[in-house]
């Protein structure tokens, strides 16, 4: 075990019953009773009865690594998950305490501004009896707030400075662009919002980036964000905000997928104390915030990063072939060690607690569950998920980090990213999941890409369209979107562009639009309105995406000169109401109020009313709202009919409408009856007609 003394279970927030006393209680009562003839994700999908074995096999995995790391129950998963607290740099009430795992090294030494970076025996540590945890403790003199410094680590056959491990604070250098751990511990930030709630119904995600966030050709900061880019994401309605490129990474153009330091907010961005300020500000406004967290892989980088942190490679990471990710050139944890689980659960709770992140989007999990990393694998049948090429030592961190999460925070939100399918993913534990609550809908931006390269417009078909936004495991909830940040990078296309291409740059002056501006306006509208209006848990949009956004992200790089030309969001763009940018913006702010006005949006069943291929016509229902598409180019109709529940309809969401773009050919403002009809009057329904324009869709809510 990595931890050599436990902190106080005062300080965590875990529930006295913990997962493990769960699953003893469970099996105390299950000698009384019949046992269930099927665990729950089984019973809610027959098909997988097949695969009961393995599905079992996993869940009691899981179940004995939640047994063993709290001692048989004598503790939390919360409890176990406190490395944070013991390792790394602490202030104590005498002075300082410094402690790491480095089971490999020789000695270690502390260096740095203090000691003119060199090894000193006041600044070396030493190993604690029968462990691989390193420790130095210091008076309070011996460093101070805003130190820099690292460790000297020696190892049999070498030597390396490293950055600690469980580092909260990592800086560079402009000139040297050297990265260092900085002693932090300024005066603890005074949360003005203690406790805090996600709104979930629908769950509205603005996926962004920090850096990128702002319209100068710079790195944008937490205070900037906070100032300039929440106020807009509140106006648009969005109640949730997925923040990238957190933890500390040292190439900036990875995107923050390279990550060295993980307890270490970037600082690129600014101070501790100003990413909790924003968070604070965007709890006060009802609007939460979640982490894209990597622990799907590391950078490889030694001097920055945990590739070799004590002469051993191996000390975080898989041996052999399966130490590097073959496609991303990055190290991948070994989670079948304690200590690793150890690291990367208290990762979660750190991030929790101490910055009150609301959860977290899990990036590559797809890559951590198989041997593969999912590469070249096609996943035609459920055979493919239970084949033995599955890692099961990932399966089981991903189940006990989403044990642990709910644990310290049960209003937590966890999201997957997922391109396999695997069932269970976002099945609650009990029932044999992984315990997940989301999963993003990943076959939805691939679908629109598809369509939009292969397909005339005159061939789309409505059927088509509803089957694959609606293609989801009936047991599980999903996040929906269009395009996230993976489609607006170089080397894809985001929709608008894929819609219009160089007339983006040309002819989006209102009154020089050309038909292909017309067209991409048109439809822009209308794949986000069926995507994000069909949704069975949440809705995401990439930051800037929404007002469709012209340029590509680009990172600083040699091959562009190290430009930030196009590692930004030009803001200015939707602001000019002299171009169309604002008629996608103002709508996408329309339809999510849309949206929101039925009560539980996502939890109401998507009724099906009519669609028709050959006309390129689709409506559906959900709670009061009636959502038609007319998805012709050419064709428009007048007076189409549909059996809707009997009543007055008014117009709340019209694509066609002038503000947006449109062509204004509605009038809005009527108040729509349904004609009476002898032949339905026990189905209590009527004809509602409408006049549906070519390339449109409008929402109606019954009065």
């Amino acid at each position: 075990m990595a931890t050599e003394k436990k902190t106080s279970a005062k300080k965590t927030t875990a529930p006295k019953r913990t997962a493990a006393k769960a699953v003893k209680a469970t099996a105390r009562k299950t000698t009384k009773t019949v046992a269930p003839k099927h665990i729950g994700l089984v019973k809610n999908d027959p098909y997988l009865a097949e695969y009961e074995d393995a599905i079992r096999g996993r869940h009691e995995h899981a179940v004995w690594k939640i047994d063993q790391l709290t001692n048989h129950g004598k503790q939390t998963l919360s409890d176990f998950a406190n490395g944070y607290e013991y390792f790394g740099l602490h202030k104590t009430e005498k002075g300082w305490v410094f402690r790491e795992w480095a089971p490999n090294a020789t000695d270690i030494y502390l260096i740095g501004d203090f000691n003119d970076w060199k090894e000193t025996p006041k600044y070396r540590c030493k190993r604690l009896k029968n462990s691989g945890n390193w420790e130095l403790k210091l008076p309070e003199k011996a460093m101070k707030h805003g130190d820099y410094f690292k460790m000297k680590v020696h190892w049999d056959g070498g030597e390396g400075e490293r950055i600690p491990a469980w580092a909260t604070r990592v800086v560079q250098d402009e000139q040297t662009k050297i990265f260092s751990a900085q002693v932090w511990n300024p005066e603890p930030y005074k949360w003005k919002k203690k406790t805090f709630k996600a709104k979930t119904t629908p769950l509205l995600i603005y996926e962004c980036h920090i850096g990128m966030a702002q319209d100068a050709e710079k790195v944008g900061t937490y205070t900037e964000f906070k100032e300039n880019i929440l106020p807009r994401i509140i106006e648009d309605g969005y109640n949730c905000i997925q923040i990238m490129a957190i933890q500390e990474h040292p190439y900036y153009g990875s995107f923050g997928y390279h990550v060295s330091s993980f307890f270490a907010a970037s600082s690129r961005f600014g101070t501790p104390e100003e990413l909790k300020s924003l968070i604070d500000t965007a709890h006060e406004n009802g609007i939460a915030v979640i982490m894209d967290i990597v622990h799907s892989h590391a950078v490889k980088n030694e001097v920055e990063g945990l590739g070799n942190l004590a002469g051993d490679p191996n000390q975080y990471f898989y041996p052999g072939d399966r130490h590097e990710h073959p496609a991303w050139d990055s190290l991948c944890f070994d989670y079948g060690k304690d200590e690793v689980m150890h690291f990367l659960l208290s990762n979660c709770k750190y991030w929790l607690n101490e910055y009150h992140f609301d959860g977290f989007r899990f990036d590559g999990v797809t890559s951590m569950l198989y041997y593969s990393h999912g590469l070249g694998e096609s996943f035609n049948n459920y055979g493919d998920y239970f084949n033995g090429h599955e890692d099961d030592n990932a399966i089981c961190y991903l189940t006990l980090a989403n044990c642990l999460i709910h644990e310290v925070n049960k209003n937590a939100i966890t999201i997957a990213e997922e391109v396999s399918g695997m069932p269970g993913l976002a099945v609650k534990f009990s029932d044999g999941g992984y315990g997940f609550d989301y999963r993003m809908a990943m076959n939805i931006p691939d679908y629109w890409i598809k369509t939009i390269k292969e397909q005339r417009d005159e061939n789309w078909k409505p059927s088509s369209i509803f089957w694959e936004v609606k293609n989801r495991r009936t047991d599980e909830k999903t996040i929906s979107y269009c395009e996230s940040h993976d489609q607006a990078l170089v080397g894809d296309k985001t929709i608008i562009f894929r819609l219009i291409d160089a007339d983006m740059y040309w002819h989006f002056k209102k009154g020089d639009e050309t038909d292909l501006v017309h067209r991409g306006i048109a439809l822009h509208k209308m794949i986000r309105l069926v995507t994000a209006s069909t949704i069975n848990g949440g809705y995401l949009n990439f930051m800037g995406n929404e007002f469709g956004h012209p340029e590509w992200i680009d990172f600083p790089r040699e091959g562009n000169g190290w430009s930030y030309k196009y590692a930004r969001r030009q803001w200015n763009l939707v602001d000019n109401h002299d171009l169309c940018y604002h008629y996608l913006g103002d709508f996408d702010k329309a339809m999510l109020q849309a949206i929101t006005s039925e009560k539980n949006f996502n939890k109401t069943p998507i009724v099906e009313i009519w669609h028709n291929d050959g006309d390129q016509v689709l409506a559906y229902m959900r709670g009061d709202l009636l959502f038609v598409f007319n998805f012709s180019p050419t064709r428009s109709y007048t007076d189409y009919g549909f059996l809707v529940p009997t009543g007055a309809y008014s117009v709340v969401l019209d694509t066609d409408n002038k503000d947006y773009g449109g062509n204004g050919l509605n009038d809005d403002a009527m108040t729509h009856l349904t004609n009476y009809d002898p032949a339905y009057v026990g189905d209590r329904k009527e004809w509602l007609k409408l006049y549906l324009p070519a390339r449109s869709a409008l929402v109606l809510k019954k009065n």
